[in-house]
């Protein structure tokens, strides 16, 4: 029973009861976890002008390859757009890192189990924080953050936790799930760190608080999951060896591989060719809309301050508002969106996204720039917890973790290109901060009607393509 997963912990599973319960843990695992991660995130600029203050050797020979950068490629010779770029090469560099760690994980926890490989997951978060409390130096500081996206592969664990529970309605409410742990987490969490870092004591570093903080969250999500998180891979249906997990490294590296899902193509166990090109498009539509997403999320806080010149307050007030939004909607509406109409409901988000970003790139006051937010954050709310119901129902039980990993790293090579061609784009922020008329405006919001639209196309295509979209297989 420890294990969970071998004979009656199957057939538990089964239970509308039990599945809850595994939801209800998902859930509180993975808020707690983005509770501890979303900490840092208002403190990064504050974090690069402490080591800039401080003449960190490393942290000014990597900033003259950020100032020779912005220079290749336009960018105006301002040191507060190229802190930003150096900031989001960092983030970038996170990304990257969960790219790769993300399908990898997935692969051992088809073999080892999905429990063992979350703890250990976990544990390098808890070393991550440990080191980020005791930074003094750029340098420990970056291995931080190298250590925290290599070990953040148990964000795709937790959704293959989901993935194996064997009712569609069960995953799509899990999957749903997960969206809200992550709108709270990244609701909570940044005002949690900012309020923590405003009054440090005297000659205490002002980030070391939320640093401990987050090592407290980590050492509490590892003992919460030790207790009562249960095994939902059953040994009879896990992988016959790691080699052959192994094995699919090469393709799980590879971007064209994965868009492929090459991985889960291998062994007696692959899927139909009908299936497969299924995964495919979602894949495609999958990178494609957190490409464009985590590009605006990024270059929102351009617009607000050149704009409406918003506060570090009130743009913290902002990203509440969208946070609260997609919770409510999500926790409230996605988690009954009925299995089979996940597609259907995606293609109106998606359509939802138009008007959404049409009116934050050209509202003239707040109270269009707010109706923007709102359209934009019920969409957000629809779209990753929708895509990722259906891709769970795809795969054998062996084969789940690999999917749901593929699925997650598409995001994170998403995540990590976004930003930097965002910020990078039409020569940098210089010219998508200057409108017509003299107004600050962001290219990629006005341009968004016309990408949604390509968007909304390939969901259409999606749902017409094969009748299966409309069934969780």
């Amino acid at each position: 029973s420890g294990e969970g997963g071998g004979g009656s912990g199957e057939t538990s599973l089964l239970s509308t009861q039990n599945s809850n319960r595994v939801i209800a843990i998902v859930f509180l695992a993975l808020f707690i976890d983005l509770l501890g991660f979303a900490l840092i995130l208002p403190l990064f600029p504050s974090i690069l002008d402490y080591y800039s203050r401080t003449e960190d050797g490393l942290y000014l020979s990597l900033q003259r390859g950020v100032d020779w950068f912005a220079v290749m490629v336009g960018m105006p010779p301002e040191r507060k757009y190229n802190s930003v770029l150096f900031g989001g090469l960092i983030g970038s560099m996170f990304s990257i890192l969960q790219f790769f760690s993300s399908p990898l994980t997935g692969a051992v926890s088809d073999c080892w189990g999905r429990r063992p490989v979350i703890l250990l997951t976990v544990m390098g978060l808890m070393a991550s924080y440990t080191l980020w409390a005791a930074s003094r130096s750029f340098g420990v500081f970056l291995l931080s953050r190298i250590i925290g996206g290599i070990s953040k592969g148990n964000v795709s664990l937790s959704t293959a936790v989901i993935a194996d529970l064997h009712s569609p309605k069960a995953r799509s409410k899990g999957m749903a799930m997960i969206g809200v742990a992550f709108s709270l987490g990244f609701t909570l969490g940044p005002m949690i760190g900012a309020y923590l870092a405003m009054e440090p004591e005297k000659g205490e570093v002002f980030y070391r608080r939320s640093a401990l903080l987050a090592l407290t969250f980590a050492v509490a999500d590892l003992i919460f999951i030790f207790f009562l998180l249960p095994e939902t891979l059953p040994k009879e249906k896990r992988v016959s060896s790691v080699t052959s997990g192994f094995q699919a490294a090469v393709d799980l590296l590879s971007p064209l591989a994965l868009f492929q899902f090459s991985a889960v193509t291998r062994g007696k166990e692959s899927p139909s060719e009908k299936n497969l090109q299924n995964l495919k498009m979602l894949g495609v539509v999958y990178f494609l809309y957190l490409f464009l997403f985590s590009g605006l999320e990024y270059t929102l806080s351009f617009l607000t301050h050149q704009r409406f010149q918003f506060s570090s307050m009130q743009q913290g007030k902002m990203f509440f508002f969208i946070g609260i939004t997609m919770a409510v909607i999500q926790g409230g509406y996605a988690r009954r969106i009925k299995p089979g109409n996940e597609i259907r409901a995606v293609k109106r988000a998606i359509m939802l996204l138009i008007p959404a970003f049409l009116l934050i790139g050209w509202a003239a006051n707040v109270t269009l720039l707010s109706v923007g937010l709102l359209l934009y954050s019920f969409a957000a709310a629809i779209v990753i917890p929708c895509l990722s119901a259906v891709v769970s129902g795809y795969g054998s039980a062996g084969q789940k973790g690999r999917v749901m990993g593929i699925l997650r790293s598409l995001g994170a090579l998403a995540r990590a290109l976004g930003p930097i061609l965002s910020a990078t784009g039409e020569q940098g922020p210089s010219s998508f901060c200057q409108g017509p008329w003299g107004k600050p405006n962001l290219f990629p919001f006005q341009s968004t009607g016309w990408q949604g639209q390509r968007f909304a196309s390939l969901s259409v295509e999606l749902s017409s393509s094969s009748p299966s979209f409309y069934l969780v297989l």
